[in-house]
Order: structure tokens, then sequence, then C-alpha cells
């Protein structure tokens, strides 16, 4: 199972971005894809996923209304994509996977490795 977070980089505030989130040797379907984040001095945090079952979607207060998590199955790739983002949005973004419905990261059991979102003017 591997998953690699891609698409980060220095954008302004207001600005959008899109992440993706590649997977391989598991089936997209089988399995919730939960971004999370890591901005310096702070712990991981979720931002949202998108449920195996039905490709429901969660995303925690700071993100609903700006972020949208989308997946194609047929290319296992899942994005994150990202809407007028503010400086506080700076951190290193993850992608994980879990049998789970859940925003807990300690759910999840596979991650990849994260790619760096900076807003900044």
């Amino acid at each position: 199972v591997q998953l690699q977070a891609s698409g980060g980089g220095l954008v302004q505030p207001g600005d959008s971005l899109r992440l993706s989130c590649t997977t391989s040797g598991f089936t997209l379907d089988y399995y919730a894809i939960g971004w999370f984040r890591q901005a310096p001095g702070k712990e991981r945090e979720g931002v949202g996923y998108i449920r195996k079952s039905d490709g429901a979607t969660y995303y925690v207060p700071s993100g609903k209304g700006r972020f949208t998590i989308s997946r194609d199955s047929a290319s296992g790739t899942v994005y994150l994509q990202m809407n007028s983002l503010k400086p506080e949005d700076t951190a290193l973004y993850y992608c994980a996977a879990t049998n789970m419905a859940t925003m807990a990261k300690n759910d999840y059991h596979y991650w990849g490795q994260g790619t760096q979102v900076t807003v900044s003017s």
C-alpha cells in the first residue's frame, strides 16, 4: 500500500491549489482517504476525508466551504481542492488511508509523504 501527496507550492492569500494523492497497491473504493496537515510546531490535524463506501465527504470546520475532496477510482487518485487559501493554511499536507470512516489520525494505517503548501503574500 502506497500513497504519495503532490501538488503543493507557494501561493498568495485567496489563491486556489489542488493537491493529489496517488495511491497504489490497494483498491481505492475499499479505503477511506483522509487529508491531514501539520504546521511547524503544531500537531498533525485532520482536514477532511472521503468515505470508502459511497464517496461521501467530511470536512473539519476550518476547511468547510473552502476545501473539496474528490476521487478518481479508475486512476487511484484522490484530490484536495483548496480555495480561498489563507496564511494559516500553510502546512505540510499528507494523505492517508484507513478502512474506517474517521478523522482520527491514529486510525489511519497507511501514510504518504507530505507536500508543502505555503500561503504568503
